[in-house]
C-alpha cells in the first residue's frame, strides 16, 4: 500500500540490539483507511466544480455581472484545483497528511463561507479558488492513501459519477434553496476528515513504537529540508499558462514556453527539487500522464460536444440528450472500476491497451456517428478511458519513484489530468460549439 512519508511498511523484520539480545516482535500497523472514507473525502470536489454548469444566469443576476464574467467562477476553479494539487501533494510528502488535512480543511470551509456571504465578484472568486485549493489537497491525500488500483478505481469512479451529476444537482440545488448552496456541496468532504485523521495518527503511533522497539532509526520521516520555492513557483506558473492558453493562446503560450524553459534549467541544478528529475525522467510517469492528459482532454471536449452533435445530428431535443448523457457517463464510470479491479491480472501494456482502443473509438464515433445512441456510446468510452485512466495510470505513475518521492508522482500525474479539463472544452469549442 503507498503511505504518507508518516508510516513505514508493515512487515518489519526483527533486529538485535548492541548487546546482541532479540528485539520485541514488532508492533502491527493499522490497515489501510476504508475505501468509501477515502471516496468521501475526495469525491465531492467534482460535483462542486461542476454544479456552475446550468446555474450561470442566476450567479450572473445575483452578482450584478454578465454571464460571460460569472463564468469566470468556474474558470478560477479549474486553476486553483490544478495548481494546488501539485503543491498540496509536496506539502504531504515534507509534512506528513495530518497538515494537509488541516490546511485543505480550513481552504474549504473558509472558501465556502466566503461564497456563501460575499455579494462581490471578486471575493466570490476567491472563495471559489479556496475551495478547489482544500479540495485539491482532500483529493491528493485520498489518492496517496489509496494503495492500489482497485482502491483508487473506486474513488475515480466516485469522481466520475458525482462530475456528471453535478449540473442537476447544481440545479436543483438551486432552485430549491440557492446557487451559494450548490457551489458549496464540497463541504461534505469534511465528513471524512475526521476518520482519516485518526487513520495518520494511529498510523504515526505505531510506527514510532515498532521503530522504538525495533532499535532502528531507518524508518522515513517527513522531509523537513529547505522548501524549493523556485521550483514550485515555475511549476505554478507553467500550470498557469497551460490553463489559460484556450482563453489567451499566445500570451499563454510564450509564457508556458519560458517556464517550462526555466523549469528545465532549475530541475537540472537541483534534481532533489520540488519537481525532481528521477520522475521527469521515468518513462513510466511519462507515459502515464501524458496518456492520462490525452484521455482527459478526450473525455471533455466530448462533454461538451456530444450535447450538441445530439442536437445537429440526431434531433435530440435538450432533455434527451441531457439525461441521455447523463446515464452514459454514470455507466461509464462504473465500469471504469471493473477495469480497475481487473488492472492487476491484466498486466500494464493490455491495461493500456484497452484504454487506448477505448479512448480512440469514443473519437471516431464522435466524428462519424450520426444516430443518437453511438453518440452516447462515445460519451460512455470517454469517461470510461478518462476515469480508468485515473485510477490505473495513477498507481502505474506513483510506483516509479521511491515511496518518499510517490505523493510528488500523484500531485504531478493529477496535474497533468486536470489540464484535460482546459483543454477538452476548448477544442470542442473549436471544432463544435464555435
Amino acid at each position: 500500500m503507498t503511505t504518507t512519508p508518516m508510516t513505514t511498511t508493515a512487515g518489519t523484520t526483527a533486529a538485535t540490539t548492541k548487546t546482541g539480545a532479540s528485539a520485541p516482535a514488532s508492533v502491527p500497523v493499522p490497515g489501510p483507511v476504508p475505501v468509501l472514507w477515502l471516496a468521501l473525502l475526495a469525491t465531492p470536489v467534482a460535483a462542486a466544480a461542476n454544479a456552475p454548469v446550468l446555474i450561470l444566469p442566476d450567479m450572473a443576476a445575483s452578482l450584478g455581472v454578465g454571464t460571460s464574467t460569472a463564468a469566470w467562477l468556474v474558470a478560477a476553479f479549474a486553476w486553483a484545483m490544478a495548481v494546488s494539487v501539485p503543491l498540496l501533494a509536496g506539502l504531504l510528502r515534507r509534512r506528513g497528511l495530518t497538515p494537509v488535512l488541516r490546511l485543505s480543511g480550513a481552504l474549504l470551509l473558509g472558501g465556502t463561507l466566503l461564497v456563501a456571504a460575499s455579494p462581490w465578484l471578486p471575493a466570490t472568486l476567491l472563495g471559489r479558488a479556496a475551495q478547489a485549493a482544500g479540495g485539491a489537497g482532500l483529493v491528493a491525500a485520498a489518492m496517496s492513501l489509496a494503495g492500489s488500483a482497485r482502491r483508487m478505481g473506486v474513488i475515480s469512479a466516485g469522481f466520475g459519477m458525482l462530475g456528471a451529476s453535478g449540473p442537476l444537482l447544481g440545479a436543483q440545488l438551486s432552485h430549491t434553496v440557492s446557487w451559494r448552496l450548490a457551489l458549496s456541496v464540497s463541504l461534505v468532504s469534511l465528513l471524512a476528515v475526521p476518520a482519516v485523521s485518526r487513520y495518520a495518527t494511529a498510523q504515526a503511533a505505531a510506527t514510532a513504537t515498532a521503530a522504538a522497539a525495533a532499535a532502528t532509526s531507518t524508518a522515513p520521516a517527513p522531509q523537513v529540508g529547505r522548501f524549493d520555492a523556485r521550483g514550485a513557483g515555475l511549476l505554478t506558473v507553467l500550470a498557469t499558462a497551460l490553463v489559460l492558453l484556450p482563453h489567451a493562446p499566445a500570451v499563454a503560450a510564450g509564457s508556458a514556453a519560458v517556464a517550462a524553459a526555466l523549469l528545465a534549467l532549475h530541475v537540472r541544478r537541483r534534481p532533489d527539487g520540488f519537481v525532481p528529475a528521477a520522475l521527469v525522467r521515468s518513462r513510466l510517469f511519462l507515459g502515464s500522464a501524458l496518456l492520462a492528459l490525452a484521455l482527459s482532454t478526450s473525455y471533455f471536449a466530448l462533454l461538451f460536444a456530444v450535447p450538441r452533435l445530439l442536437a445537429d445530428r440526431a434531433g435530440w431535443d435538450v432533455t434527451a440528450a441531457g439525461t441521455g448523457q447523463l446515464v452514459a457517463l454514470l455507466t461509464g464510470s462504473a465500469l471504469s472500476w471493473l477495469l480497475a479491479a481487473a488492472s492487476a491480472r491484466m498486466g500494464r501494456t493490455a491495461v493500456r491497451t484497452v484504454l487506448v482502443a477505448i479512448g480512440t473509438l469514443a473519437a471516431v464515433l464522435a466524428v462519424f456517428a450520426s444516430w443518437g445512441p453511438l453518440l452516447l456510446v462515445a460519451t460512455l468510452g470517454g469517461v470510461f478511458g478518462a476515469t480508468g485512466a485515473n485510477a490505473v495510470l495513477s498507481m502505474q505513475a506513483a510506483s516509479s519513484v521511491p515511496d518518499p518521492r510517490r505523493p510528488t508522482a500523484i500531485g504531478l500525474f493529477a496535474l497533468c489530468y486536470q489540464l484535460g479539463g482546459a483543454f477538452g472544452p476548448a477544442i470542442a469549442t473549436a471544432l463544435v460549439l464555435g
